[in-house]
């Protein structure tokens, strides 16, 4: 069992208070008003999808094709080796643009227009870019406004493996 010094904990009493006193409620993410059609946004760092990411996103989800999970399956099929699921091809670049685009809060409205563009395979790294498509204030759901974005994921060669629009309701300012 791990105790704490009481002359430590006194110590740190001073900074916890100037943080607290310091700290102030930000909002994140951007709002309808930021989201102006032709706008593009280059989404953070990237991700590489490991074999790992791959086992474990296909048996969590119960995506049970053999061919993401199975090298003999995968090479019978064409493939070099096992293809990174779809699904989480998807999910990955569609996580990549969450900060900028709908962190801000609002409902998820939907996927249109996915296309799966090449095959994508473990220690590929994917990166994301979104244009503004539209955006138009909500009819029923006043302080809220509807932004569509087109949203491109490419691997590091800048080859392009995917794409979607997406549409959110996205909150106003004031």
């Amino acid at each position: 069992m791990t105790s704490i010094d009481p002359a430590a904990e006194t110590a740190v009493d001073p900074v916890v208070s100037r943080l607290k006193a310091n700290a102030q409620l930000r909002s994140r993410g951007n709002r309808y008003e930021d989201f102006e059609p032709g706008r593009l946004f280059e989404h953070h760092w990237g991700r590489t999808v490991t074999a790992s990411d791959n086992t474990m996103f296909s048996v969590l989800t119960l995506q049970y094709n053999p061919q993401y999970t199975n090298e003999a399956v995968a090479r019978a099929n064409g493939h070099p080796g096992v293809p990174v699921n779809p699904l989480l091809v998807f999910n990955t670049v569609f996580g990549l643009s969450v900060e900028d685009l709908s962190e801000g809060g609002g409902p998820f409205l939907g996927v249109d227009e996915l296309a799966y563009l090449q095959p994508v395979y473990p220690g590929e790294t994917l990166y994301a870019t979104s244009e503004v498509v539209s955006r138009r204030p909500a009819s029923n759901r006043a302080g809220y406004g509807i932004v569509t974005w087109h949203t491109r994921g490419t691997n590091q060669q800048g080859d392009a493996v995917i794409e979607f629009k997406r549409s959110n309701l996205v909150r106003m300012r004031g």
